[in-house]
């Protein structure tokens, strides 16, 4: 409780809490002498472990909760963890009380009639089947664990690594933090991009691998794991300090970090949803530092973009006779909310209330949880995209309801450029098209992508790529 109060948050702490699951098991066992130990040992683990993290709050560690975001924090906070840490617990708990009941039955020199022979070695046959099934389940899921990330090198049509590419899964010291990230590149004298990905909480390693690997022969990628997401889930505490102003800190930390390890003066800066909000903090702060910023599925303020899903969301389900939702909503009232719950009944119904065609899309209308199986994650990171999603979303997203660019947020020293989608949802749709009007900036390109919607970059990935090249780099290459 004490040293993972969030359960397992690396392979390490996963593998640890088998080992130790196992031996506290056998442990409990052999003491027991009792097959009762199997049910002893988890349950009076699980009553400790809950008792000394009392302190720490957050979705996967607060109490459950029947709805959708509640069983999937409740899954992958204390479903993992069980999984884990209590699964090999009753495993070490059978092979203790094993070992002690057979120990005690060498010392027994009655001989038991033939027929209670027979069944007793039928039982203890059964038994000894299922431990050793379940052993081996356990070894598999420790294989699986153990499988660490990878990227795959850039390579020409021959399948030869290309010389001066760059292909990397890393990690940085980023204000006290461990970061990671992935940079790919045909050349690392190409300029460098810095992708920022939504939320807060998303992590888009995987969108990145499976849509725009056509955009790496351009400029060098570097898709970043924001503090508390992803493959930097583990950095997520303290959640004192995660603040949208430590974010913004982070996202220029890395900006020098890349300029310097590349040589490059100025770096092109991408947000997506969220990303729209950190990278247009950055570039406020910090202009000089970058070539252009790109937002896609630009955000402008979360609490009216809120408050148009939650007029709109409420006006569907009153027009679909869905009498629960509409007392849900009434009852709730319009945002913004301090529950990750609330925001859930309001926001998740999205593809509902504003529907279109996903079909013609690279990427489909399950949008980024289509992109989770890529090699570029280990298994822990798997499970852990939604814990850092909701985990990260539950601290930051409160922090952004004083933020509309249309009062603070008008004149700039960068390049500014968008790509929206066609089908972008009215909540964003419509305070973008209030603010773009206003915005001033040396130049301020806007392309609408016509089968898209919030996510443009990778439902039409090609014609993303073509205006990054035809538009954003060649407007902007001589800055």
């Amino acid at each position: 409780g004490w040293w993972m109060p969030r359960g397992p948050i690396t392979t390490a702490h996963a593998m640890w809490s088998i080992v130790i699951g196992v031996l506290a098991g056998a442990a409990v066992g052999v003491a027991s002498r009792s097959r009762w130990a199997i049910l002893a040992a988890p349950v009076l683990f699980a009553a400790v472990f809950e008792l000394v993290r009392l302190g720490t709050d957050g979705p996967t560690v607060d109490g459950f909760h029947l709805s959708t975001y509640g069983v999937l924090a409740f899954v992958v906070g204390r479903g993992f963890h069980a999984l884990v840490s209590l699964l090999p617990m009753m495993w070490g708990a059978v092979l203790g009380a094993g070992i002690a009941r057979r120990r005690d039955a060498s010392h027994i020199t009655d001989s038991p009639s033939t027929a209670t022979s027979m069944a007793r070695r039928v039982a203890v046959g059964g038994r000894r089947a299922v431990a050793v099934v379940a052993g081996i389940g356990l070894v598999a899921f420790s294989v699986a664990l153990l499988r660490p990330a990878s990227t795959d090198a850039i390579v020409d049509a021959e399948g030869r690594e290309i010389a001066g590419s760059i292909a990397e899964l890393t990690t940085v010291e980023i204000n006290g933090h461990e970061l990671s990230m992935m940079i790919r590149g045909h050349s690392t004298d190409n300029p460098v991009l810095l992708f920022l990905a939504g939320g807060p909480g998303g992590s888009e390693l995987g969108a990145m691998r499976n849509h725009l690997a056509d955009l790496e022969r351009h400029v060098t990628v570097v898709t970043w794991d924001q503090r508390g997401t992803g493959t930097s889930y583990g950095e997520l505490d303290p959640v004192s300090t995660l603040t949208v102003d430590a974010a913004v800190a982070d996202a220029l930390a890395v900006t020098d970090h890349l300029r310097e390890r590349f040589g490059q003066d100025r770096i092109y800066l991408v947000g997506q949803s969220w990303g729209t909000v950190l990278g247009v903090l950055a570039v406020q702060q910090a202009p000089e530092k970058y070539a252009a910023f790109v937002g896609t599925g630009q955000m402008v303020s979360p609490v009216a973009t809120d408050r148009i899903f939650y007029d709109d969301t409420l006006a569907w389900a009153r027009s679909n006779g869905d009498d629960g939702l509409v007392d849900d909503l009434v009852a709730i009232g319009p945002p913004p909310y301090e529950s990750i719950l609330d925001y859930e009944t309001a926001l998740s119904y999205e593809h509902e209330v504003y529907p279109y065609d996903h079909s013609a899309n690279s990427e489909g209308e399950g949008g980024f949880s289509e992109n989770f199986l890529v090699d570029e994650y280990r298994l822990i990171d798997q499970v852990h995209l939604l814990a850092g999603f909701m985990e990260t979303f539950n601290v930051l997203y409160p922090q952004l309801q004083d933020i509309d660019f249309r009062d603070t947020a008008t004149e700039f020293d960068v390049p500014m450029f968008f790509v929206q989608g066609a089908h972008e949802a009215g909540g964003r749709a419509e305070p973008f098209a209030e603010w773009y009007p206003l915005i001033d900036a040396p130049i301020k390109d806007l392309t609408v992508l016509d089968t898209s919607g919030h996510r443009p970059l990778f439902e039409q990935p090609g014609e993303f790529t073509t205006y990054m090249v035809d538009t954003v780099l060649a407007r902007t290459g001589d800055r």
